[in-house]
């Protein structure tokens, strides 16, 4: 992996991270672009600059991100069962993020959900205080992203306004609960291929988690942003259009690699 080439999959993390479109599917499309060989360190790579990702938005909501102990508890208990779903059935996630045919179906499959979920949860409740079994809920949404494709920003907004949060909170709450979510999959990745990271390649590792810090900032200010303004059609017009792009790469023959 290049410098180069290291930036411009740090810029693609930091912009779809918290976006409802997949950051998988945009790596593939992206890593097929580049011409790149998909080693091991990509991989550990692509996964490893999600704690630039976990930092943007710790500053971006500093003071209510470091509040009562009560706000972690309820973090922990959305967090539980990707945690639990994760450690079980880890090899078989594995093996769907091989198939990129998955991928683009759940990118455009979510992409149609996506148009209609603001007439489906369009009447929130005047009450947006986040209850122990409402964070529960929404972290079972949050499995769904484990299939490739999904994506977890959509899957755990879309949880948050079925319990009748409205779209800012939704939003907000699924940042929040994406900090120990990817803080434990960068974690585990990481120990798992830490052989594959040397004093060659450290600062490439570096550059990545620095570029996707700052793009990441600047992605969440967008999305909430524009979520307030427009809500999710946008977004699900988009995923479609990516998906049906992967399925007609695939059509006429490309290799794609997913990571």
């Amino acid at each position: 992996m290049t410098v180069f080439q290291a930036i411009i999959i740090a810029i693609v993390e930091g912009i779809t991270e918290f976006l409802p479109i997949s950051s998988t599917g945009h790596m593939i499309i992206t890593q097929e672009l580049l011409g790149m060989e998909i080693d091991d360190f990509v991989k550990a790579f692509t996964v490893n600059i999600q704690f630039g990702a976990i930092l943007s938005v710790v500053i971006l909501y500093w003071k209510r991100f470091f509040q009562t102990l009560e706000f972690y508890y309820k973090l922990f208990v959305a967090f539980i069962p990707a945690a639990v779903i994760g450690l079980l059935l880890g090899d078989f996630i594995d093996m769907l993020l091989e198939n990129v045919v998955v991928v683009a179906v759940m990118l455009v499959a979510g992409g149609i959900v996506l148009l209609f979920v603001d007439k489906w949860f369009n009447k929130p409740a005047e009450d947006q205080s986040i209850s122990y079994p409402t964070a529960f809920k929404i972290g079972l949404f949050q499995c769904i992203a484990m299939i490739p494709g999904v994506s977890r920003s959509a899957a755990t907004i879309v949880g948050g306004m079925a319990q009748k949060l409205n779209r800012k909170t939704a939003a907000e709450f699924s940042f929040f609960l994406a900090v120990p979510t990817m803080f434990a999959a960068s974690g585990y990745k990481l120990l798992k291929n830490y052989s594959t990271i040397t004093s060659e390649n450290i600062s490439i590792l570096l550059i990545g988690n620095v570029i996707a810090f700052v793009v990441a900032m600047l992605a969440i200010k967008f999305f909430i942003s524009f979520l307030t303004k427009h809500g999710f059609k946008w977004f699900g017009y988009y995923r479609i259009l990516v998906g049906l792009a992967i399925l007609i790469m695939l059509a006429f023959g490309y290799d794609l690699n997913i990571v």
